[in-house]
């Protein structure tokens, strides 16, 4: 079974994970302050999966799944290889559409397809013009196994066929991750298993500005995505 870590937390362990990110939030929020929250690493110092720092706004209600930024992330400069074996442009392909990025691998045994059905299921509850409109990029932080025709047999069965799938050197991925505050580690061997530890955040991209403004935590539900996602379409705050 592999295993993943949410950014800020110490060790990696198998089954849920809670990100200590929203239970961050909450503090702010019930506090009344804006305050700096690290995405990655640990309180002393970056993880070697490096780190960022989003403001988190102290309005922020703590009992919605939706964190607003203060300062949003710019979209990452990654150019991959997609599931039809063609490069693509992240930034070129999605600028102007409203986008949701998740880094993850197919060979998760939960976190990565939950989310990946949940946003699909939630697609489905849009109109069809806005479901036309919504990007879900899948980023692997598995290259190695997770190749264009992996990522292109996945996908489908673990949300929906149009959500791209993008794969690539490794190197560029995790520093493409590292931009939004996703912290990811190599995939490593322990024996016959492969251990895949990366932050399980979805990040939204507004199609007005392009910046990635809220951010999900890895219990976001269906219902949260179905009620958010119209809005985020729109380019507005959740």
């Amino acid at each position: 079974m592999s295993e993943e870590k949410t950014p800020g937390t110490a060790t990696a362990r198998p089954g849920r994970r809670t990100p200590l990110i929203i239970a961050a939030v909450a503090i702010v929020a019930a506090l009344g302050i804006t305050a700096a929250v690290g995405l990655g690493g640990n309180d002393d110092k970056p993880s070697g999966s490096g780190s960022a720092i989003a403001e988190v706004s102290g309005g922020t209600d703590s009992t919605k799944a939706a964190t607003v930024l203060d300062r949003p992330f710019t979209k990452p400069a990654l150019v991959l290889t997609d599931t039809k074996g063609q490069k693509y442009d992240l930034r070129e392909r999605t600028k102007g559409k409203p986008t949701l990025i998740y880094f993850g691998y197919t060979h998760c045994p939960d976190v990565c397809p939950l989310t990946m059905s949940n946003i699909a299921i939630a697609k489905k509850q849009l109109p069809k013009a806005d479901q036309d409109k919504l990007q879900v990029v899948f980023v692997t932080t598995d290259p190695e196994r997770d190749t264009s025709a992996e990522l292109a047999k996945w996908l489908p069965a673990a949300g929906d066929p149009s959500f791209t799938g993008l794969t690539g050197d490794f190197s560029a991925i995790q520093a493409g991750a590292r931009q939004i505050g996703i912290g990811i580690d190599p995939p490593k061997k322990e024996g016959d298993k492969v251990i895949s530890m990366h932050g399980a955040q979805v990040i939204a991209f507004s199609p007005t500005t392009d910046q990635g403004y809220v951010l999900y935590g890895e219990d976001a539900s269906v219902d949260d995505y179905a009620k958010d996602l119209p809005k985020i379409i729109k380019g507005e705050n959740p």
